[in-house]
């Protein structure tokens, strides 16, 4: 029988930041099961579309992301649907509603 998933990859990945915003690729690639390299991929991908935003930490050394919550979904599934919503299903209420917290008080 063949594996498959409701999600794609790009998604499963928003989920693993979404769930520890210090992941570093190496344990976003063993979640989802890819490459490191895929997960570099899909990240600059999310990254260039607005999704993800990528900072270094504090001491430099590790890439910590936000996710932009507020943002629509890339293909209509329903009236005016948020990255946020999807995670809050996904995820669980509290880390979409950071996230969104975060945008509404930011200039």
């Amino acid at each position: 029988m063949t594996e498959w998933s409701f999600l794609t990859n790009h998604a499963r990945v928003l989920v693993c930041i979404a769930h520890d915003p210090g992941v570093r690729l190496r344990d976003i690639a063993l979640a989802v099961g890819i490459t490191e390299r895929s997960a570099y991929a899909i990240v600059t991908d999310l990254a260039a579309a607005g999704y993800v935003v990528k900072d270094r930490d504090t001491d430099g050394r590790r890439n910590r992301y936000q996710i932009r919550a507020h943002l629509p979904l890339p293909e209509a599934i329903g009236p005016d649907r948020t990255i946020g919503e999807i995670l809050e299903v996904l995820v669980g209420s509290n880390t979409a509603r950071q996230a969104r917290r975060k945008h509404q008080h930011q200039p």
